[in-house]
């Protein structure tokens, strides 16, 4: 993305814009901070150093995969925090640090990408980050409306949940959550034109419909 990127290092409501211009959507990137991040955040508060910048050729159809899939990631992996303190189902348990595992490295090399482009990268930390999490979305919904994400109350449901009530909720939740990222991921790969960032798409739809399958598959086994 560096060629584009560089073109496109303006303030992030430009960007939007400019986004809404090309691909046909609402003005649905999520929230991010106010200026270049030079580390990748996570929901636990921890940073680690961004990826290199982008190479190739994009357009802003890419800037907003990169955007809303590292939001995608960090929600999914706030919900696997909450999994692992309070899930009693053994598939669950192992199942959501296996989920967890790929999304680090991919949210890194994405917020290289906007870093390496002077864009901000969203960062949603502190705590479980909830009430960061409220109004986010991924790009182009069905009719133009974005994929919305967990919102704020069921995030905070889905903490205050316990035994197998919390299991069948991070299930139901985790089985849309992962749809959301799977549309918007299938989104980049129709808009986006980055081969870098059509790969990140495609291995995203590959891995999350697998594990959409399991989740699907836990969830008919608990009675409730």
């Amino acid at each position: 993305m560096t060629h584009i990127l560089r073109t496109l290092a303006l303030p992030t409501a430009l960007v939007a814009t400019m986004a809404v211009a090309s691909c046909g959507t609402s003005p649905s990137t999520p929230a991010a901070s106010s200026t270049p991040s030079a580390t990748a955040p996570s929901p636990s508060g921890t940073q680690s150093p961004v990826g290199p910048p982008a190479t190739g050729e994009s357009n802003v159809g890419d800037i907003e995969f990169a955007t809303a899939m590292i939001t995608w990631h960090l929600q999914s992996e706030a919900m696997g925090n909450l999994a692992s303190k309070h899930a009693i189902d053994g598939k669950i348990k192992a199942l959501a640090p296996k989920m967890k595992k790929p999304q680090g490295p991919e949210v890194t090399r994405m917020a290289g990408w906007l870093v390496g482009g002077g864009l901000p990268v969203p960062d949603i930390t502190g705590g479980t980050a909830m009430a960061g999490m409220a109004g986010m979305a991924g790009m182009g919904g069905k009719g133009g409306r974005p994929h919305v994400m967990m919102s704020a109350q069921e995030m905070t449901a889905l903490a205050k949940a316990t035994g197998s009530r919390f299991d069948r909720m991070w299930l139901q939740l985790m089985v849309k959550h992962h749809q959301g990222a799977v549309a918007t991921a299938r989104t980049e790969l129709a808009k986006g034109i980055n081969v870098d960032a059509k790969k990140i798409a495609q291995t995203v739809i590959d891995r999350q419909t697998a594990e959409i399958a399991k989740l699907k598959s836990i969830l008919s086994g608990i009675s409730g």
